[in-house]
């Protein structure tokens, strides 16, 4: 009997799995939309949460304890500076999971986890073109340019 033994295993053994959980954890909290198989996705989403509510508190024993899992310095301070303000009003459920399709090799049904509040870009960080910018000259044509060129013009006048 099975009682009690939440998890999968996923074929692997217990280093190897938390490895694995750690990894797609980080890769999602760095790129926030990843492509896995539905059981991995699955397992990941509680660590995933887990990670974020630690951002949320914010304090230095919350930025330990997910330095202690995900073992990237550069992932835990995006999570602390930036994912984690994003969530700030929501009490839960942070990833959401897509069905996208069926790898060819073994027919594994693949989704796609992401984060559920969207990075905003911000428009001072991107300043649009100014009016000047705006009306630039169009590029010369290759023709334009040859003609342009001495051997151009003298080319063109011997035709």
């Amino acid at each position: 009997m099975r009682h009690r033994k939440k998890g999968r295993q996923l074929g692997r053994n217990t280093g190897h799995r938390r490895a694995l959980f750690r990894s797609l954890v980080t890769s999602l909290l760095e790129h926030e939309r990843i492509e896995t198989t539905e059981a991995k996705a699955k397992e990941v989403r509680g660590f995933t949460d887990r990670m974020i509510t630690l951002g949320k508190q914010g304090d230095l024993a919350a930025r330990r304890r997910a330095l202690g899992f995900l073992r990237n310095k550069a992932a835990v301070s995006r999570l602390f500076t930036e994912v984690a303000g994003r969530f700030q009003d929501r009490p839960g459920g942070y990833t959401r999971i897509i069905k996208t399709r069926r790898r060819v090799g073994d027919a594994a049904e693949l989704v796609a986890i992401e984060l559920v509040a969207k990075r905003v870009e911000s428009t001072a960080a991107k300043p649009g073109p100014s009016a000047g910018e705006k009306k630039a000259k169009k590029p010369e044509s290759p023709a334009t340019l040859a003609a342009g060129s001495k051997t151009a013009t003298t080319k063109s006048a011997t035709q």
